[in-house]
């Protein structure tokens, strides 16, 4: 495992951002894991968070794209923080895109905020966790909407590795339906290995019993 994911690991638990225990999704599944973006809430975090997002669309990507496109709300400042940091790693400057709720009719109008979209635009869409890709669903026609771009890309911070609305993944659903290639900078899987009876500050974050949760966990909601 690349060393830039073994730190994110380390950060995401740090920040918060990821616990285990028992809770209850949107879904209604019953997880012992569950990750919050939104606890991203300092300069110096989301300058860290930029760089691992910046790094894995690099590793998968590469920096041939002209837009990070960030659906609203938690896609606004993960296409701004990662902008700067793609700009800062590796000399390359590119636009930051989102859509609004709501179509603003006075001053800067329309439905997008930050750059606009034009015809030829290569967009790379960045996003905290896909477990339904109902985001996607909504942003899509949007973004198609705008202008004649290529969608180049889906970048996600954990992949869930569980079933969306079918028997396979909500980032492989995505794929298949939009012909989106996708990538996380870690998946669940290497959150699992790499955690699996490692002492975080003084704690075991994944003993034998949270390691069963988690199996058990994927054995119902795994993806194939």
């Amino acid at each position: 495992m690349e060393q830039y994911k073994q730190e994110f690991i380390d950060f995401m638990v740090d920040s918060q951002v990821l616990k285990f225990g028992d809770f209850t999704l949107k879904s209604g599944r019953k997880s012992p894991f569950f990750m919050n973006a939104g606890a991203y809430v300092t300069g110096t975090q989301l300058i860290k968070l930029g760089e691992y997002y910046a790094k894995a669309i690099h590793d998968a990507f590469g920096l041939d794209f002209d837009v990070l496109f960030g659906p609203a709300y938690k896609g606004i400042p993960l296409s701004v923080c990662t902008a700067m940091a793609i700009s800062k790693l590796y000399g390359k400057d590119v636009r930051y895109c989102s859509n609004r709720k709501e179509v603003k009719d006075h001053g800067d109008t329309g439905i997008l905020l930050g750059s606009k979209l034009k015809d030829g635009d290569r967009v790379v869409m960045i996003e905290d966790v896909t477990t339904s890709g109902k985001s996607i669903e909504e942003t899509h026609p949007i973004i198609k909407a705008q202008a004649d771009v290529e969608i180049k890309g889906l970048v996600v911070s954990l992949n869930r590795m569980e079933k969306g609305k079918g028997e396979i993944s909500a980032l492989d659903e995505i794929n298949a339906t939009y012909g989106i290639p996708t990538t996380a900078i870690v998946t669940m899987k290497e959150v699992e290995e790499y955690l699996y009876n490692k002492e975080v500050n003084g704690t075991v974050i994944i003993d034998d019993a949270m390691k069963k949760a988690i199996d058990d966990y994927y054995a119902v909601y795994g993806a194939k």
